[in-house]
């Protein structure tokens, strides 16, 4: 299977970066919904919520909403037991190379997310990754204050069949490959995002335009699936 040059797909998300610092000064003055069209979709859908869910919580101008998890927030009593806590996630065909650490809810029911956008969250509520069923949740924020890219932002670069890597704490590292992008509004992130059971996938979110100042930011989120490499 052909490949496209990793420095080519680099290369075009730091011309993205200009790009977007460029309209959000445009979008800051007319209030004007979107910086950047949304990355294209591929692969199966995934399911529709069966009714709509309050959105997310709003974020300040410049930075990534938290990704919706008001239908699958848990409380640590019903997290299951840590077996191999993800550290590193990495996708090198798009330089994708970022630390992981676990993250938990905010006190209105949302995911939490780091403040750090070179950094990812594993939703520790759910599976992990490498678990034998259901959906391990990684969370990152695609920009940050200043409207630097964060690492997540990457992600609009994904192909189909990509590899996605994560290191774990005392396990061996475990790989997936990329079989799906969607992007859904916050309002309508998919309850099956966060299911504990099912095929096991790897299910990295982050946030997509369009970009609405008076709306809280970011109204839609990205969202790439990856399922585990055959033996």
């Amino acid at each position: 299977m052909s490949r496209t040059d990793v420095g080519d797909r680099t290369g075009r998300l730091s011309a993205l970066a200009v790009t977007t610092v460029a309209l959000a000064a445009v979008v800051a003055v007319e209030t004007a919904p979107g910086l950047t069209p949304p990355a294209p979709d591929f692969g199966p859908a995934l399911p529709a919520p069966a009714a709509p869910a309050p959105p997310a919580a709003a974020a300040g101008p410049g930075r990534a909403d938290a990704a919706d998890t008001s239908d699958a927030a848990d409380t640590p009593e019903q997290a299951p037991a840590e077996q191999a806590a993800p550290r590193r996630v990495l996708v090198r065909a798009i330089g994708l190379d970022a630390p992981v650490r676990p993250v938990g809810v905010t006190p209105r029911g949302d995911m939490d997310v780091p403040s750090d956008p070179a950094e990812a969250g594993w939703y520790r509520f759910g599976p992990e990754p490498g678990s034998g069923q259901g959906s391990a949740v990684l969370v990152g924020h695609v920009d940050g204050d200043t409207g630097a890219l964060g690492t997540f932002a990457l992600l609009r670069e994904v192909e189909p069949g990509d590899r996605v890597e994560v290191r774990r704490a005392g396990a061996e590292p475990v790989g997936y490959r990329v079989t799906a992008r969607t992007t859904v509004a916050k309002e309508a992130l998919p309850p099956d995002v966060f299911r504990r059971d099912g095929p096991p996938v790897l299910t990295l979110v982050t946030c997509a335009p369009p970009f609405v100042p008076d709306e809280g930011g970011y109204r839609s989120n990205m969202i790439v699936v990856a399922e585990p490499l055959g033996e």
